[in-house]
């Protein structure tokens, strides 16, 4: 039976009144100084991520509020109030100032989900120094790239961390002064040339007062992996706290007495923006949990921790469907309100299964590293077009363009006005969260942009009622005797089919139609790889999508490659099937 395309909605019937509900009106008023003046700032005009997200709460009566709930299986839960956060971040920023290290100094962080690297993030932000989150899963080789690149003095991570993965690296490292060890296992494990953390903050005061950094100050750098070569380090400055702060409250639709789990790891810009950043500067409480994923225990943890909003990941979505939904159906979230997906687009079976499963549909939104914060999302109030990553936020303005012929090295478009047109997708520069360059790569950073027109790389379209479709990465999109293919419509419709728990689809080249579409499939549980069962799902593709669409080739995978932040690497898919080079896999998930 084929369903709807339209998830209908009416801001009256949610159990929580929305923050948003009246789209072109509030679009239209909105202004980026005025969201900037609902935060508090620093005297003299300054404004510090850290301040906005700690401090600023710590002398209200939220003080004494949990802002962070660490649980893990085999300890206690730990609650963190906004005060204790205080005081922690300051002793943080003092151990910093008695190192020497202070405004626009780099310090790395590589740890788990513990309470230390939380309090290293947000005392950093304050002491102004710029931040890196480094994922714990990286080997010894992309960890010291990365340092390298970003000339990291400090390194916060683990006794264990740092045995594996940067003892032997360490001479390799010349910009890194100082390692700073948490003691993972119990008692801490002594290393040469190491400074104990914990030794360092008890002997810190808990008083400090947060530095006067500028909006345009830097205070993140994310890296992200190029398709070849090194990783691009995005810088992003102090001012993006407003957009973090807009954003927490436009997309997610956090409020003040939400209980809020975002489960994107904080080595990750989601994890950092919207698993750190967002929720503070909401006041709300946030849940961590210290383990990885496991259906059960995600479903127990939204039951029992009471949660009313979530963000994750297609991946983890899809891993939860794999799960059946007996599963979830052996638990029951009352509390729940909004859930909301990123990490790549999320295919229409997914937003339903939501709706069957959980009794919420799941919403997408679209952003990328480089634009610090979500830019295009399906919100609380406003109806959901399965399949789609939504509208614009308020403060974004979206646009289709094609692209002309280059004038010397600066890109051309035109904007594209009439709709259902594919082309790439832009964004007018302006917003707070917008980067501000690639580390040591102006050059670069340059071809992002046609004039005042910041160029995604994303290619899609926009529909007459302005909600946006994804189509794929422009190096990604597959051209076949004259068709311009979308990977993503094809990945979503193999996915209808019963049997399949993942596909991902490539161009192969071919003599006579200059490509055709391969795709690679996984399989849900009970379902045996074998001729059969991959003509059905071709045949099903067919039906659904057309010859000249549908896949011509399938081959069955036990898991596709993918990043540790849920992304499907289809040049990785295509590098390995062509036997071509691989290029940058440091966040390539293992076993894929």
């Amino acid at each position: 039976m084929e369903r709807p395309t339209l998830i209908s909605k009416a801001a009256a019937t949610l159990p929580v009144a929305p923050n948003w509900t009246r789209y072109e009106q509030e679009r239209q008023s909105f202004t980026w100084e005025a969201a900037r003046q609902a935060l508090q700032g620093l005297p003299g005009g300054g404004l510090n991520m850290g301040f906005e997200a700690v401090d600023r709460h710590a002398a209200t009566p939220r003080a004494d509020k949990t802002a962070l709930r660490f649980v893990s299986r085999n300890a206690p839960a730990l609650d963190v109030s906004y005060a204790e956060l205080a005081r922690q971040t300051n002793r943080f920023a003092n151990v910093l100032q008695g190192l020497g290290v202070g405004r626009g100094d780099r310090l790395f962080v590589l740890s788990g989900r513990m309470p230390e690297l939380y309090v290293a993030v947000l005392g950093a932000l304050k002491n102004g120094t710029v931040v890196t989150p480094l994922f714990s899963a990286f080997g010894p080789e992309p960890i010291a790239a990365r340092i390298n690149l970003g000339e990291g003095q400090v390194l916060v991570t683990t006794d264990v961390l740092y045995q594996r993965k940067i003892k032997a690296m360490r001479a390799q490292m010349p910009t890194l002064r100082h390692v700073l060890l948490v003691a993972e296992e119990g008692a801490s494990i002594y290393e040469p040339d190491t400074l104990d953390l914990a030794t360092l903050m008890r002997g810190a005061s808990d008083k400090f007062t947060s530095v006067a950094t500028q909006p345009e100050d830097p205070a993140l750098l994310h890296f992200t992996s190029g398709t070849t070569g090194t990783p691009k380090g995005a810088l992003h400055v102090h001012g993006a706290v407003v957009a973090h702060h807009a954003t927490g409250r436009y997309a997610l639709d956090l409020q003040e007495h939400d209980r809020y789990w975002c489960t994107a790891d904080p080595g990750w810009v989601t994890g950092m923006s919207y698993g750190i950043l967002a929720p503070l500067l909401q006041g709300v409480t946030s849940l961590v949990d210290r383990e990885e994923f496991d259906a059960e225990r995600w479903y127990s943890l939204l039951e029992a921790e009471r949660i009313t909003v979530w963000y994750t990941a297609p991946t983890a979505i899809r891993m939860l469907m794999k799960a059946g939904t007996e599963l979830a159906r052996q638990h029951h979230f009352p509390d729940l309100r909004f859930v909301a997906s990123v990490g790549e687009p999320l295919n229409p079976q997914a937003v339903w299964w939501g709706l069957e499963t959980l009794g919420l549909p799941i919403h997408d939104n679209w952003w990328q590293t480089e634009t610090g914060g979500i830019m295009i999302a399906n919100t609380a109030a406003f109806d959901i077009k399965p399949g789609s990553m939504g509208r614009p936020l308020p403060g974004v303005e979206a646009f289709i363009v094609e692209h002309l012929e280059a004038v010397g090295e600066a890109p051309r478009v035109r904007v594209i006005d009439q709709p259902d047109v594919e082309g790439e997708l832009a964004l007018k520069a302006g917003w707070p969260s917008m980067f501000r360059g690639y580390l040591h790569n102006e050059a670069r950073y340059r071809q992002c942009f046609a004039g005042e027109l910041y160029l995604t790389g994303d290619l899609a379209r926009r529909d007459a009622d302005g909600y946006y479709w994804f189509v794929g990465r422009s190096d990604d999109v597959i051209k076949s005797a004259g068709h311009l293919i979308g990977p993503f419509e094809v990945e979503s419709v193999l996915m209808e089919h019963p049997a399949v728990a993942e596909a991902g689809v490539i161009g192969k080249p071919d003599p006579i139609v200059g490509e055709v579409v391969k795709a690679f499939v996984s399989l849900k549980d009970g379902y045996v790889p074998e001729a059969a069962l991959r003509q059905d799902i071709l045949a099903h593709a067919r039906k659904r999508l057309g010859a000249a669409v549908a896949p011509k080739e399938i081959a069955f995978l036990p898991v596709l490659p993918r990043t540790r932040s849920g992304k499907i690497m289809r040049r990785l898919l295509k590098a390995r099937e062509l036997g071509l080079p691989e290029g940058d896999t440091s966040t390539l998930e293992a076993g894929a």
